[in-house]
């Protein structure tokens, strides 16, 4: 059930009514492999979603060719310097290059109308007599296998360097330490996309054509011979397998180049050392100032920079733009140690560290961020310690200033979809074009593979803030004095994050429009003409997401055993509980929350904000934990790790854990592709890894 509608037999869209409709008694044809190649109305057949072994499905398999790993080369030199200046000041560099070239392959290019590939009617291979594309055309699309494997070549270098001086002073019997120094970071990445058409090219050999003297010729007017265009070469979309199809489309390919540039400057002063003394001991503290400041431009080739105004760009996949932005922040902090109480009845020690940072951003303005941890020890052997801190984290170049690309996310549902019914949700902003009846092609309703522009927030006229919380930490830790080498803990954590700064994804900015948050609507284009009201694409930009709730607790358990005749033995376990991950993409604008904790989120959620790399399909289950073994004896070693993955689930009957399971999908007659209350159950799961090491003492080597 699964794959891309963009397949190697196309993908052609027909009216719902008419000759060609009575002829095949469907909407959406596929060219049907092996037959005359005459382009005759026999060559083709319903589009098959779902096949069978006697009647495959058209959709086209791209995790194939897509690389799981991808090959790469890095030479890295690195240096490292401090020379003594005087017997209390010495200056140091420290500097490392790294260079990384590295390759990606892809499917063959999905080349659609919605990413500006007209078929005219009038091309001498068109046998259906309709436009494809452009005003007024007919939805089509075809996987350009024949042209081969879309592919990049990527030239990465990083340079970082840091130099300054540092030393150490005494004042009023304390010493103190302090360090002067600036840090300079620069990365460049170089890419060649290949394997991409250019589509305005294509267009024009996809126009009007006819045999002229018998040799096929495109010309600009159909029917006149006069209006040849010299050099082209008529392509054939329908039937694009042979050898000379192949040679057109290759000869319209172009290499593409875009190179991206990022510095980093840093100037800091630095401070710490003891200001008092305490009868618990010396007071320590630390001061310091920084500024930094943040910088990131590129350059896109033509072929590649996207045009706003469609999502599409002359090569038609991975469409890129211009970036450039930057920013500076300047930043002082200070951190106090207080030894308060120690070596007292039912008191061994009571520390308190009380921190605060000031930042000043050039784009978001100030902010001040406090911290205080607290460790007591009633007995030596008992630890008790608790921290609470205020977070902030500023967007960042790419946030703000992020070029935009094209993408293909999916979409779960489209609130908007009811074919063949009175839309309820026609005057909703989500909803704006859609006609009051529902869709009028519902097969491209069924296909919610759609086009997108993910970009920084600048890019998508998006409103972006810092994002800003709090963390709160208590726990403990015992080691027994009567049990030597074992250690137990456990800590309670609480996360909440506000305004939590992500790429939305499509269905998240569909949704919020559906919900009421309107500045999500202007994110929404649908198509005018030919399948009126259908997602002609969505602007996924980078912005705040609303809020995250996070609780749990850790674990942790390590012995080592007393040393025995057959080797020293140690033993430990970590583990994690969490008890809520809960995500309101909306607050203030619906009830919805996602309670994430014992779930899969699947691609194209609108929980997929709380993923923690951003995309794709993340696990929140319930328990993980590494356990392990260890063993050492004279120069044997071995080590035994078990990591363990809890069970999961993937959708729930809950409504406001519904994330409709991925690959489950099947069509109500609302167009819903989702399966409400459904749950697909997933046991847990232990990775074992085993490793045994020899050391050779003689010459300093480790098997």
């Amino acid at each position: 059930p699964g794959g891309s509608s963009t397949g190697p037999n196309g993908r052609f869209s027909i009216p719902g009514s008419g000759p060609l409709f009575d002829h095949y008694g469907c909407k959406t044809l596929a060219h049907t492999p092996g037959t005359s190649g005459a382009n005759a109305l026999t060559d083709y057949h319903c589009f098959i979603n779902n096949g069978t072994a006697a009647n495959p499905s058209d959709k086209y398999n791209y995790a194939s060719v897509n690389l799981l790993e991808t090959p790469q080369e890095r030479t890295t030199v690195f240096l490292n310097g401090t020379y003594h200046l005087t017997d209390n000041v010495d200056v140091y560099l420290t500097g490392i290059h790294n260079k990384t070239v590295s390759g990606f392959q892809l499917a063959p290019d999905p080349l659609t109308t919605g990413g500006g590939f007209v078929i005219s009617k009038d091309n001498l291979y068109n046998p259906f007599g309709i436009q494809f594309g452009g005003p007024g055309g007919r939805p089509a699309g075809l996987r350009l296998v024949a042209a081969g494997n879309r592919a990049a070549i990527t030239n990465n270098v990083t340079d970082q360097f840091s130099a300054g001086f540092k030393g150490h002073f005494g004042i009023f019997d304390q010493e103190w330490n302090w360090e002067l120094g600036s840090d300079y970071g620069h990365t460049s990445n170089i890419s060649t996309t290949l394997g991409l058409p250019v589509v305005s090219k294509l267009n024009v050999a996809t126009g009007p054509s006819m045999l002229v003297n018998g040799v096929p010729t495109c010309v600009r007017t159909a029917g006149d011979a006069s209006t040849a265009i010299v050099g082209c070469v008529p392509f054939n979309p329908f039937n694009p397998y042979s050898p000379a199809q192949t040679a057109i489309l290759q000869s319209l390919a172009a290499p593409a180049l875009s190179n991206t540039w990022s510095q980093e400057r840093i100037h800091h002063l630095d401070f710490n050392g003891g200001i008092f003394n305490l009868p618990a001991g010396t007071a320590q503290l630390a001061l310091g100032a920084s500024y930094r400041k943040e910088y990131t431009n590129n350059t896109i080739s033509s072929d590649l920079t996207i045009n706003p105004a469609t999502g599409n760009c002359t090569l038609g996949s991975q469409c890129s733009s211009h970036l450039q932005g930057g920013y500076n922040v300047k930043e002082a902090y200070g951190e106090l140690f207080l030894p308060i109480l120690k070596d007292l009845p039912f008191v061994n020690s009571l520390n308190v560290t009380l921190s605060d940072r000031y930042s000043k951003y050039s784009t978001f303005g100030s902010t001040n961020n406090a911290a205080i941890g607290v460790e007591f020890r009633p007995i030596a052997d008992l630890l008790l310690r608790a921290n609470y801190n205020k977070v902030f984290r500023a967007p960042t170049v790419g946030d703000v200033f992020g070029a935009p690309i094209s993408d293909a996310p999916k979409l779960s549902h489209d609130p908007c979809d009811y074919s063949g019914a009175t839309n309820p949700n026609a005057n909703n902003p989500a909803c704006a074009g859609v006609p009051t009846g529902g869709f009028t092609n519902t097969d491209v309703a069924q296909n919610l593979q759609i086009k997108g522009i993910a970009s920084g927030s600048k890019y998508a006229n998006f409103p972006i803030k810092a994002e800003h919380g709090s963390t709160f930490n208590w726990g403990f830790v015992y080691s027994p004095q009567w049990v030597e080498g074992l250690s137990l803990s456990a800590d309670l954590f609480r996360v909440k994050l506000n305004d939590t700064i992500t790429n939305v994804g499509a269905q998240q900015v569909l949704d919020s429009c559906f919900v009421g948050v309107s500045a999500y609507c202007p994110l929404v284009h649908r198509f005018t003409s030919g399948d009126v009201g259908q997602i002609d694409f969505i602007g996924e930009p980078t912005g705040n997401v609303g809020r995250i709730d996070v609780k749990g607790a850790d674990f942790s358990v390590k012995y080592r055993l007393p040393q025995f005749a057959f080797g020293q033995f140690a033993v430990g376990l970590d583990a994690t509980y969490l008890g809520q991950y809960n995500q309101t993409p909306n607050p203030g604008f619906s009830n919805l929350v996602f309670h994430n904790a014992g779930h899969e989120l699947p691609f194209g959620s609108a929980a997929q904000a709380a993923c923690p790399d951003g995309g794709g399909v993340c696990l929140f289950p319930r328990w993980r934990a590494l356990g392990s073994v260890t063993w050492n004896m004279g120069p044997w070693d071995a080590s035994w790790r078990m990591r363990y993955v809890g069970k999961f689930r993937n959708g729930s009957g809950k409504a406001d854990e519904d994330t409709f399971p991925a690959g489950q999908c099947y069509y109500s007659s609302h167009g819903d592709c989702s399966i409400h209350g459904l749950q697909l159950k997933y046991g847990a799961r232990t990775y074992n890894d085993i490793q045994l090491g020899y050391n050779i003492e003689p010459i300093n080597t480790r098997i």
